[in-house]
């Protein structure tokens, strides 16, 4: 897999259908790479994005923590 992909590339590696959870990943600080009408988004960028985003269940309620 390329390092820089497009939105719908992105999306498909990220497990995600629709491009408003793409948009609200986005908003939350995904950075999305623009060269003129072309928009690219960084492998690493997503790993390190999910990486950063990641909490753990907890075992008593089943919510995660910091939500």
């Amino acid at each position: 897999m390329t390092e820089y992909m497009t939105l719908k590339t992105a999306m498909k590696y990220l497990g995600i259908c629709n491009y408003g959870t793409l948009r609200e990943y986005i908003a939350a600080g995904l950075p999305v790479i623009k060269v003129g009408r072309s928009k690219r988004i960084s492998k690493t960028a997503i790993d390190k994005f999910m990486a950063e985003h990641q909490t753990a269940a907890t075992s008593e309620t089943g919510q995660s923590k910091g939500a």
